[in-house]
């Protein structure tokens, strides 16, 4: 079985190298093709002199390319970064600089969008574009290619670089409670034993096909493929742009395994499922599925299995709630998958009595390396806990969620809250902080709180509250402007407000978020599908 992560692919082609591995459009590709094309890929990498642990980004949608190039990464003994592509160039530009991104892996049109931001990635030595044309305008130090051109550098020969499992394999970048997103480091470890766990439980088999709709930079869309790979199942790509379009290939595929985000899921719900029998089992994370959503999807898919789980980055997956028991408790987060513990403990490490609350604390290899190069913020939040075995003498380090949750007398867990101001919304975590930044810099407000509040389908959609400048005009209209501008749609506020007088504080003089939701909490109650 797989140690190292691209062996998820290797060693599948060693057992089925015929089977299917990969559909993206009318491109279908079996193991042994897709094994050698990643194999190729690192040689290449090698030849340029990726160095071990070095970053390679992969800034496109879901294609064969970005798949080759993640795991050539890996093979070549380097880190890769999937990048979301929704995100805007200043966006982009930060996640290169802020882990030293040497290669990036990129098309054309993307490329024109981050040429002006490209010569403060001072990291940055080569640029890989998948489409045949190279753009005139190269930045002073970088060397741009094309795939094609870049693959035929490579030695007829793969030579294995000296990697284990405990080393770095991906930075996955998700947004903190203040600031800049953080890169949270995965090792090949936490990769390969996250698909087997995931696996395990959602009981995939060389014959699954598996539709990955959602990004691959979300740690829950990249695990769909990894556990595809995993079982030498069938990973189908689709870039949709409409729900229906999802039913389509759905039925075109015969997909039997699905996953989305709640917002996704209450879209689907609505759809007309007939003629729709190949769908095995779907997945639910990045939110609670809304009830009513939940039971549309029970009639009018009877015969297929609804798993709803919980998982953040910082220890890939955590938990799942069987469907068994979806009917008896729908509410739940369920119980740890298989190889991890999950516990509810109190400040001072001790653990919680059934119903308490407490902070969900997930220990086992799936607690990944830190965040990137910040020690500070990695020491809030991944902590040692007692040792479960006396006599130990070396510190176990878990992850402190920052999600407020309670154990039943069964074991099962119930989601209450956030311990911080994240707002999570369409299945992302989004920072308050960055939203600020934007309407701050359009320079109409004296304060701004940016924040979540209940939304039947997007699971809290973000409000902004503003004190305007004085004199100025048209405050709204510029803060949407910008927002459109500078953050992705998933960031997009659905809501400005503006005050006359200073923001609420708390008792330690910051405003206080917590006050301002309060006032919106229904306001969205009527969008109810």
């Amino acid at each position: 079985m797989p140690t190292l992560y691209h062996e998820l692919i290797l060693k599948s082609a060693d057992r089925s190298a015929h089977a299917v591995a990969l559909i993206d459009r009318q491109q279908q590709l079996d193991y042994a093709t897709l094994a050698n094309a990643t194999c190729s890929f690192a040689n290449a990498l090698n030849v340029h002199a990726l160095a071990r642990g070095e970053r390679l980004a992969v800034y496109l949608e879901k294609r064969t390319e970005a798949i080759i190039a993640m795991f050539g990464a890996c093979a070549a003994g380097g880190v890769f970064v999937p990048v979301n592509p929704l995100l805007k160039t200043e966006q982009v530009a930060y996640i290169l600089q802020d882990c030293n991104v040497r290669v990036l892996v990129t098309s054309v049109e993307r490329y024109k969008l981050l040429l002006s931001a490209l010569p403060s990635c001072h990291d940055l030595r080569m640029v890989i574009l998948v489409d045949d044309v190279i753009p005139l305008s190269v930045p002073p130090g970088l060397e741009v290619t094309d795939w094609q051109s870049f693959l035929t550098t490579a030695s007829n020969q793969y030579c294995y670089p000296h990697v284990i499992d405990s080393d770095m394999a991906a930075i996955l970048y998700t947004s903190g409670s203040t600031g800049k997103p953080k890169g949270v480091v995965l090792s090949h470890r936490n990769l390969v034993t996250g698909a087997k766990s995931v696996a395990q439980y959602l009981n995939n088999h060389p014959q699954d096909r598996i539709l990955s709709v959602l990004p691959l930079s979300f740690d829950y869309g990249l695990n769909q493929l990894n556990t595809a790979f995993y079982v030498g199942a069938t990973a189908v790509l689709m870039n949709y742009l409409l729900p229906r379009d999802i039913l389509n290939i759905i039925r075109q595929e015969k997909i039997t395994g699905l996953a989305a985000v709640p917002p996704l899921w209450v879209q689907l719900a609505q759809l007309d499922w007939q003629k729709t029998d190949s769908l095995r089992y779907i997945t639910n994370s990045g939110g609670a599925m809304p009830q009513a959503t939940l039971a549309r999807l029970r009639g009018v898919l009877p015969a297929t299995q609804i798993y709803l789980m919980y998982g953040l980055t910082e220890a890939f997956r955590s938990t799942f709630l069987p469907p068994d028991q979806v009917d008896k408790r729908p509410d739940s987060m369920g119980k740890a998958i298989p190889n991890a513990e999950v516990m509810v403990l109190r400040e001072d490490g001790s653990h919680c009595a059934p119903g308490e609350p407490g902070e969900l604390v997930h220990r086992g290899p799936l607690v990944s390396l830190g965040y990137w190069n910040d020690s500070d913020k990695t020491a809030m939040c991944f902590r040692p806990i007692t040792p479960r075995q006396s006599g130990l003498t070396i510190p176990e380090l878990a992850v402190w969620s920052g999600d407020t949750v309670r154990m039943d007398e069964e074991g099962y867990l119930y989601f209450i809250g956030r311990r911080d101001d994240m707002i999570k919304t369409s299945g992302y975590r989004v920072s308050p902080t960055e939203i600020e930044e934007v309407v701050y810099a359009t320079e109409t407000v004296v304060e701004a709180a940016a924040f979540g509040v209940p939304h039947p389908t997007l699971g809290q959609a973000i409000v902004v509250v503003a004190l305007p400048v004085a004199g100025a005009d048209t405050v709204k209209e510029k803060i949407f402007s910008a927002c459109k501008q500078q953050l992705p749609a998933f960031m997009q506020p659905a809501l400005v407000e503006l005050r006359q007088a200073s923001l609420p504080r708390n008792p330690n003089g910051k405003i206080d978020r917590k006050n301002l939701a309060a006032e919106f909490v229904h306001s969205f109650e009527a969008t109810q599908p």
